[in-house]
């Protein structure tokens, strides 16, 4: 890493869709070469996946879904995602945004906090979040400190994915405890 990679990854994370050649531009490159050094920071890890953030709206399922995570457009850059690349699969698979058969839940925005069983490891959790299948509906883990181990921001589209995430958190992650907060509204802006 040096003061380019640097520079690249503050503009991605500013604008995860802006072009190699725009990007080349603002931190003086080719977009060829801008392009490289994004592609390298992909193989050594450095940009783990790309995501997309929407704003919440009414859930009506199908590919509009609120909250829902796509995979960036391959001919551009993408800004780097704390637990994984999102997207992929069908609208609604693995309890995701989607899910919910149409109940007219808007998408629900939530915060889970874990606490890991004694026999779980940090490494294993993280593994058990980025591992097929997955868990595509959580946006962001952070390791905390205090009584819980990790904090996670996830969307879902009703209380019963709620209930089934929370579920599998326990069963294949190694969640022993969680404590959920629902975002009642985002702030102002």
């Amino acid at each position: 890493m040096d003061a380019i990679d640097d520079a690249i990854l503050r503009e991605l994370t500013t604008d995860a869709r802006l072009p190699f050649r725009e990007l080349g531009v603002r931190v003086g490159l080719s977009a060829n070469a801008a392009a490289a050094r994004v592609r390298r920071m992909q193989d050594d890890g450095t940009i783990r996946g790309f995501t997309v953030v929407t704003s919440q709206r009414p859930f009506r399922g199908g590919p509009g879904r609120a909250g829902a995570a796509a995979p960036a457009d391959p001919g551009r850059a993408g800004a780097a995602a704390p637990v994984g690349q999102r997207g992929g699969g069908e609208p609604g698979a693995d309890g995701g945004p989607a899910a919910g058969g149409g109940h007219g839940w808007a998408a629900l925005e939530v915060f889970i906090e874990v606490r890991l069983a004694p026999e779980t490891t940090n490494d294993d959790f993280t593994a058990a979040l980025t591992r097929p299948p997955g868990f595509p509906q959580v946006l962001d883990a952070v390791h905390v400190t205090g009584s819980y181990d990790y904090l996670l921001h996830a969307t879902v589209a009703d209380p019963p994915a709620l209930d089934q995430l929370v579920r599998r958190l326990k069963r294949d992650a190694g969640a022993a405890q969680t404590f959920t907060r629902l975002a009642l509204r985002g702030a102002a802006g």
